[in-house]
């Protein structure tokens, strides 16, 4: 279970009722946040930021809010990611179909701001291609090692079909070497070292592993790669990491691969290839 998962607890079926003509402020989704979403009495809600509020045509009637909680645990600061379904003054976290079992709560995803197409995070293709790729990966996810590859290698030879914008998204409670490795990566990208990226997604080490002498040397064996620590350990490579993870908190993308194609969230991670038809 994650640190989040522990911190917070969204009921099924549980709401909050709001008076029906309330005007749903930041008072009243504090309130819920409190009473049903944050069941760890050591975590305090200290605020609910409205990120986008949008509509969905499946679900007539109802408001979707994707909202940030502003939270607090052993006094350090948390960012935690919140859908809130309103409708007729009741509000929910999960909205589940009978017939099919689909919560809605996993299908819906924020607009991708036009901030997050920007040269830093361009690896191949050209920004003015006629389609746009996000993709959130870690390297050491099994899933991504047999995806993103395969991506990287359609924008590099379509240029003009897709541009590809890479966020790093190391799953450290699973793969703690990723920490290093993204970091390695980021600093081959802005080396102007593309094909490192790839190599590193067919490397072949411990997911466990924390020693970067370890790390670097295997990189060095298998990509051809040399980088020195100091380099991999500076506080600008750091923050680039942790604004990766931010913009993924925004975007609610808490698994890799996760992948949008103009905007929109390619469910089945496969649409690329219609781009290079």
């Amino acid at each position: 279970m994650s640190l989040m998962s522990k911190l917070l607890s969204s009921l099924l079926v549980a709401t909050v009722t709001l008076s029906a003509n309330a005007q749903l402020d930041n008072a009243l989704l504090v309130n819920y946040a409190k009473k049903a979403v944050v069941k760890n009495p050591q975590v305090t809600v200290k605020g609910v930021t409205v990120i986008e509020s949008k509509t969905d045509k499946n679900l007539p009637g109802w408001n979707v809010l994707l909202t940030t909680m502003d939270l607090e645990y052993q006094k350090k600061e948390i960012h935690a990611p919140e859908i809130m379904f309103v409708k007729d003054g009741l509000v929910t976290g999960n909205l589940v179909d009978l017939k099919t079992g689909m919560n809605y709560r996993d299908t819906i995803k924020p607009s991708v701001p036009e901030s997050m197409y920007d040269d830093a995070h361009l690896i191949f293709g050209n920004k003015d291609a006629k389609h746009k790729v996000i993709v959130f990966s870690d390297p050491q996810c099994p899933f991504c090692q047999e995806l993103v590859p395969q991506i990287f290698k359609a924008a590099e030879e379509n240029p003009t079909k897709i541009a590809l914008y890479y966020y790093h998204l190391p799953l450290l409670r699973i793969h703690p070497v990723s920490d290093v490795l993204t970091r390695v990566m980021h600093v081959a990208q802005h080396e102007g070292k593309m094909d490192v990226l790839a190599k590193i997604y067919s490397l072949k080490i411990d997911p466990r592993e924390t020693n970067i002498t370890k790390i670097l040397s295997a990189v060095q064996d298998h990509a051809g790669y040399s980088v020195s620590a100091t380099k991999v350990d500076a506080q600008e490579v750091k923050d680039a990491l942790k604004a990766d993870a931010d913009v993924a908190g925004r975007m609610m993308v808490s698994g890799t691969p996760t992948i949008y194609i103009d905007g929109k969230w390619d469910k089945n991670r496969d649409g690329y290839k219609a781009l290079i038809k």
